[in-house]
């Protein structure tokens, strides 16, 4: 359904709405219309745009009409040059998968889980009437396993709400361990048929976050190269295991909405871990959005990929 609907092949738009300093500058320069018309022709069929909550909302609650006008202008350059779009909440007041943000609360507090499903509503309003461009996607990155119950009653209580406005919009929905493939399975029975289940996928994490410095998963001076990680499209396989049989089991197609390999590993291991993934995407018609297309440690436009960018795109 996914494919068909022109959200097959897809890259993030990080830092620009979200993570980072908010400032007038980046948000009117980091990413402008040429950079969309440049994913256009990478042959891409959509982006994913990562919005925090603040864009769009004070801490108070009031709407910040400058930010969905922002938001609005970016589906428009996607539209002009035949891309779609998926809205993906970032950051909720309240919660974020990046521990030093300092946002807490929002799984014990019914308040903050009513701004969640306002805010929600507000987004269904503005876009929710064009579902054959735009997709919405709930929260990015639940941490906790603990949170599951409550996300999963929170969830469904916010496609409900955002149902009213936006009948037809494709909604992903991702799980814990900040949208593991391994976690897919403890989701809550789809509310509709245009539900998706979403993961993300930097596995190993030893191999694409080498030198990471914001995980204390890894020790950050240790380097591998592809040929001694035992990375191959089995390992993908397998991973991906339970996540495919719970969507064989709902009917629902898979999303990954990030996957991607750090600056820190050479251009030509870079190409291989794409088309190791790659493989086990074509293989279940799972349906992906790279991270990211520019900086954010990860940038696929970026200098240092010129000379095998050609090559890297067969693999998006």
């Amino acid at each position: 359904m996914l494919k068909d609907k022109g959200f097959y092949r897809g890259v993030n738009l990080g830092g620009w709405l979200s993570q980072c300093d908010y400032s007038q500058e980046r948000l009117d320069t980091f990413i402008t219309e040429s950079d969309i018309e440049k994913i256009a022709s990478w042959g891409l069929d959509h982006v994913r745009l990562p919005i925090d909550y603040n864009v769009v909302e004070t801490e108070e609650g009031a709407y910040k009409e400058d930010g969905f006008t922002r938001i609005a202008k970016a589906i428009e350059w996607c539209k002009k040059n035949k891309l779609n779009i998926v809205l993906d909440l970032h950051k909720t007041l309240g919660f974020s998968f990046d521990f030093g943000e300092k946002q807490s609360g929002f799984f014990e507090s019914e308040k903050l889980q009513e701004r969640f499903y306002s805010l929600w509503e507000e987004f269904a309003k503005h876009f929710g009437n064009d579902p054959e461009h735009v997709a919405f996607e709930l929260l990015n990155e639940v941490t906790a396993k603990e949170f599951i119950s409550t996300w999963n009653k929170v969830s469904a209580e916010c496609i409900k709400r955002i149902r009213k406005y936006a009948p037809d919009t494709l909604i992903l929905v991702g799980s814990y361990y900040n949208n593991s493939a391994c976690a897919v399975k403890d989701l809550a029975p789809r509310h509709d048929d245009k539900v998706i289940y979403n993961f993300h996928c930097y596995d190993p994490l030893k191999f694409t976050h080498q030198g990471a410095t914001w995980t204390d998963a890894i020790n950050p001076e240790e380097r591998i190269v592809f040929d001694d990680a035992d990375i191959t499209p089995a390992f993908f396989d397998d991973f991906f295991a339970s996540a495919i049989e719970k969507a064989k089991l709902e009917n629902a197609p898979l999303y990954c909405g990030e996957y991607g390999v750090i600056d820190r590993v050479s251009p030509e291991d870079t190409v291989k871990w794409y088309k190791a993934i790659n493989e086990i995407f074509e293989k279940y018609s799972i349906c992906r959005s790279a991270w990211s297309y520019k900086q954010m440690d990860f940038g696929l436009s970026d200098e240092r990929l010129d000379g095998v960018r050609e090559e890297l795109l067969k693999y998006l």
